[in-house]
């Protein structure tokens, strides 16, 4: 579903992203793990073209999408959640909603996504009126989750969907994270909660200062002893 072949960002002077090769097939769950500035979101917002990138390609179901703008992409199947949630704080989550729905016309379905959403977010349900900018840390990450699913993305990138949040909300995003993967839809996730991320992947990237140091299976990369001591805190 997704290929990125020699991937290369630069901010001015800064290499961001050196070659990178990353490959998502569908139905899976891919991660990427690193430190902090490893180049995680950058791979994120490059695919979702919020990021220029110099040289490589990436590919979306076999298609080129170099240069292609977001809102585009978003239509063609490239749904995102962006680290920090960036929800419209000033706006309901209703209205959130809506603006997740807005390339599409098919009121019937749209009608049906709202319910499937507060079906998986029963939070979001009893707050639909309430302003997005008044929700706790992680009823807002439901909602982006939720905003991002209303356009019913082929393809769904999250970057750090557990950052900041408590652990039994960490578990709950987890649970539901699969639950839409269960649902057809293929995910790349970028997560620090490393042992997290591996526990719920198929297959994983471990980047380091803009490239891929090590990939394969998630069970593969959880057993790995560097990945364990650099990651894992084992």
């Amino acid at each position: 579903m997704l290929k990125v072949n020699n991937l290369n960002v630069y901010y001015g002077g800064i290499h961001a992203l050196k070659d990178i090769n990353i490959e998502v097939n569908e139905g899976e769950i891919v991660t990427l793990i690193g430190a902090n500035g490893a180049g995680k979101t950058s791979t994120l917002r490059a695919i979702s073209g919020l990021t220029p990138y110099k040289t490589g390609e990436i590919f979306f179901k076999d298609k080129a999408i170099k240069n292609i703008q977001p809102h585009k992409l978003v239509g063609s199947g490239i749904g995102h959640v962006p680290e920090g949630r960036k929800i419209f704080a000033n706006l309901s989550v209703k209205e959130n909603l809506e603006l997740g729905a807005y390339l599409r016309n098919d009121k019937d379905g749209i009608k049906k996504d709202y319910e499937m959403i507060y079906d998986k977010f029963p939070r979001l349900k009893e707050r639909m009126s309430q302003l997005s900018g008044t929700l706790s840390g992680g009823e807002q990450q439901m909602l982006a989750i939720g905003r991002a699913l209303m356009n019913r993305p082929k393809l769904l990138l999250l970057d750090e969907p557990s950052m900041g949040l408590a652990p039994i909300v960490v578990k709950n995003i987890f649970d539901t994270i699969q639950e839409i993967n269960k649902g057809g839809t293929t995910i790349l996730l970028v997560e620090q909660n490393a042992h997290m991320a591996l526990s719920i992947a198929n297959r994983a990237y471990v980047l380091e200062t803009g490239n891929v140091v090590l990939s394969g299976s998630a069970d593969a990369l959880l057993k790995d002893e560097k990945v364990r001591s650099a990651y894992l805190g084992e």
